[in-house]
């Protein structure tokens, strides 16, 4: 079925579209990335709730974040998938189909029997669910990102692709006032018994708003040139022995710099609040509040990182994020441990050195791979390595933490992180105000 979209968009003098539709494909990459996130930050923020509803006993918190790390087992089968899929059938095709799957999944939990009531059916639908969110968002943010990235002008693709995670970090921040706003209204113990639905069930609109205007808008003219040149492959399958045979190399690369990253990111967004009222007893509001303060200054920041990046180079400030955090994460995790002072400047100085990082992933991993194999290379990559390392970083963290009763696992295994990113750092190109037209790997040009 077609439905009305804009008409092809001329280029401006700067390499990319005009303004109007510049605007546009912003708004449906960061509205759909924030729908995907929402989801992510509530359930990390209600998990203990999670765990009371359906896995009562003595490991209620550390089964449902084992549940939140089984979600991520079919990321990179839904990667390969809606990758191929989209390098063949277009990113618009796929950013459609994987937001509404996103979406429902999410609003499905909300939606599901306790195990009071039906025993361990619920814990089974849960994990389905989290099955159908994970294999969706496997397909999501690579295309989200490659979307974006193939709308911006080349030398301010740091800058606009920044906008994406802006759409992340506001996903997880909505999320946390949403479940702090919910409890505040309905009261912890009905919050306990009930209230965990009600976020869940307002990620319908936010999805819906996002599904909206993805539909409203034509592929990327990245892909759309290629497609009108018969550039494209002749298959999915195709595509993906391209890609295998042919950029190892910038899949290894990819895959080390994501595991420095979405450790980073699982550690210190999701599973930071249970981290501050399971081990250090903060309360969950004062946990709310400090998410809420940390996170808002991110995203203030996450723009200027960006733009950084089109200033400097995609690389330098990737070694300014990953030596920065190698160096502070131990002490600003000491400092959290002294109260909620300490712990709201010890999380919003790691958070602003990560975001030198995450403003700028939009803009340089696309990038690592031609237009033909770009969607396929960064979701593939990107997925493999968030599910065997970020999905699973909440759980490995509660469960060294009660092995070694030390306060300082999170801090350990982000600095071990952090030493993989630098040596997946010095094999990966900088692309900054590269072309990603056609079927060769983009390059670097030098500043004028």
């Amino acid at each position: 079925m077609s439905e009305p979209q804009d008409a092809p968009p001329a280029s401006t003098p700067d390499g990319g579209p005009p303004p109007k539709v510049l605007r546009r494909a912003i708004g449906a990459s960061a509205i759909g990335n924030a729908a995907e996130w929402f989801d992510y930050g509530v359930y990390a923020y209600v998990a203990t709730e999670i765990g009371a509803n359906f896995f009562p006993g003595e490991y209620q918190t550390l089964s449902a974040l084992l549940v939140f790390a089984v979600s991520f087992v079919l990321r990179p089968l839904g990667g390969v998938f809606w990758g191929a899929v989209g390098d063949r059938r277009g990113r618009r095709f796929v950013l459609t189909l994987t937001i509404f799957l996103v979406t429902a999944a999410t609003v499905g939990i909300g939606l599901l029997p306790t195990a009071a009531s039906v025993g361990v059916l619920a814990p089974i639908l849960l994990v389905l669910l989290r099955m159908v969110q994970g294999f969706s968002t496997g397909g999501e943010y690579g295309g989200a990102a490659t979307f974006m990235a193939e709308y911006a002008p080349d030398r301010r693709r740091g800058f606009y692709g920044s906008f994406l995670e802006v759409g992340t970090i506001s996903g997880f921040t909505l999320a946390i006032v949403v479940v702090a706003l919910t409890e505040q209204v309905v009261g912890s113990e009905a919050m306990a018994e009930w209230g965990w639905r009600i976020p869940f069930l307002v990620s319908a609109p936010l999805g819906l708003v996002g599904l909206y205007l993805r539909r409203r808008l034509q592929d990327t003219p990245v892909f759309r040139e290629l497609e009108a040149s018969d550039g494209l492959e002749s298959s999915a399958g195709a595509g993906l022995r391209t890609l295998l045979r042919e950029y190892r190399r910038p899949l290894l690369a990819l895959g080390g710099l994501t595991i420095a990253l979405n450790v980073a990111n699982y550690t210190l967004l999701a599973y930071t609040p249970t981290y501050l009222q399971e081990t250090l007893g903060m309360g969950s509001v004062s946990t709310d509040v400090l998410i809420a303060v940390g996170q808002a200054a991110m995203i203030v920041f996450l723009p200027l990182a960006g733009l950084a990046s089109d200033r400097v180079g995609r690389k330098p400030v990737w070694w300014v994020s990953l030596v920065g955090l190698f160096v502070l994460v131990v002490p600003m995790y000491l400092l959290m441990a002294q109260g909620f002072v300490g712990a709201i400047i010890g999380f919003a100085v790691l958070g602003l050195v990560y975001v030198l990082q995450l403003g700028t992933i939009s803009a340089m991993f696309p990038a690592m791979f031609p237009t033909h194999v770009r969607y396929a290379g960064f979701a593939t990559s990107y997925n493999v390595a968030t599910a065997l390392f970020g999905g699973t970083a909440p759980a490995i963290n509660e469960g060294l933490i009660t092995v070694t009763g030390s306060n300082l696992v999170p801090a350990y295994t982000m600095m071990v992180a952090f030493v993989v990113g630098m040596i997946a750092l010095r094999f990966t190109p900088e692309t900054r105000g590269a072309s990603l037209r056609g079927r060769e790997v983009p390059r670097a040009v030098a500043a004028s």
